[in-house]
């Protein structure tokens, strides 16, 4: 079988209506490529890092084997609802399936979506793999519904779309109901008080070319559980020099890191000086950081 990277949505600031399109939930979590062989099931980040020991009971699925699904690893609340927060403490990942790249026919990434999720809803999967919900053409309605639920977004795919391994493309849309992006850490703040012997905040930004742009601190939405381990990642990839372009907002005492570490925030804004306004730490990203750019999490994407 084919080692394939997932297709990326474009960033897209309002959900629309459109009997061109399928709309998809947009789920809060891991979006991983999983393969079935005859003798295992492998799951595969964005980063195709191995995430199977990571998240034991999705590798231990009964999958048919020949079948290569794009989907997303979710740990669900006890009101049904994905929290990117448990699947990072550890609770029971569950597996939602919402597209099809190989069958034991061969590769289908060049085949049509509506014929890719026929083969999705043909495929005989284990119950607990949830198959992704979709409608076609009434997005606004669809995004409604997902908010009133507490969801994270929605996607919106055109119809006829191949699929495209690794490449961000304007066939796909996603839209956040909440204000969120990964960001880049470049560097952090020390702490105060209880806080005095790990960080204060973390100093991300946003890759413009070739230059990393600072976008601001993120101080919240650390647990007590999460500081340490950071902190201890911190001290293993400093550096003297600053790796953000735009130095002179930043206050004073910050210490530097080399920009290997991407983390998924909340934010309510973006202010007219292009920062972050009362951002949130989520969790780390399994995003490749040279991923993390200007232009797919710029403020017109919102």
């Amino acid at each position: 079988m084919t080692a394939y990277l997932p297709m990326l949505a474009t960033p897209w600031p309002k959900a629309f209506d459109d009997e061109e399109w399928w709309f998809e939930v947009k789920w809060d979590g891991y979006r991983c490529i999983v393969a079935a062989s005859a003798s295992r099931v492998s799951l595969r980040s964005r980063r195709g890092l191995d995430l199977g020991l990571r998240f034991p009971e999705v590798a231990a699925l009964a999958l048919p084997p020949g079948w290569v699904f794009d989907g997303e690893v979710v740990v669900f609340d006890e009101t049904g609802r994905a929290d990117f927060s448990l699947l990072q403490a550890g609770g029971r990942a569950t597996f939602v399936a919402f597209d099809v790249l190989e069958t034991p026919a061969g590769a289908v990434v060049d085949r049509p979506l509506e014929e890719r999720l026929g083969l999705l809803d043909a495929c005989e999967l284990p119950g607990s793999v949830v198959v992704n919900t979709r409608v076609a053409g009434a997005g606004e309605a669809f995004a409604e519904v997902t908010r009133e639920q507490g969801m994270e977004g929605i996607v919106a795919k055109r119809a006829g779309s191949l699929y495209t391994p690794g490449r961000r493309s304007p066939d796909w849309r996603k839209v956040s109901h909440r204000r969120r992006l990964t960001a880049v850490v470049g560097g952090w703040l020390p702490g105060e008080g209880g806080r005095g012997t790990s960080f204060g905040s973390l100093l991300v930004g946003l890759w413009d070319g070739d230059a990393l742009r600072w976008t601001g601190a993120v101080g919240s939405g650390f647990s007590d559980a999460q500081l340490r381990p950071l902190r201890e990642a911190l001290s293993q990839i400093e550096r003297p020099t600053p790796p953000f372009r735009n130095t002179k907002m930043i206050p004073r005492g910050a210490r530097w890191v080399e920009p290997v570490l991407a983390i998924e925030v909340e934010f309510k804004e973006w202010t007219r000086d292009d920062r972050l306004r009362a951002p949130v730490f989520k969790g780390v990203s399994d995003t490749p950081p040279s991923q993390v750019t200007w232009d797919s999490e710029r403020p017109e994407a919102y």
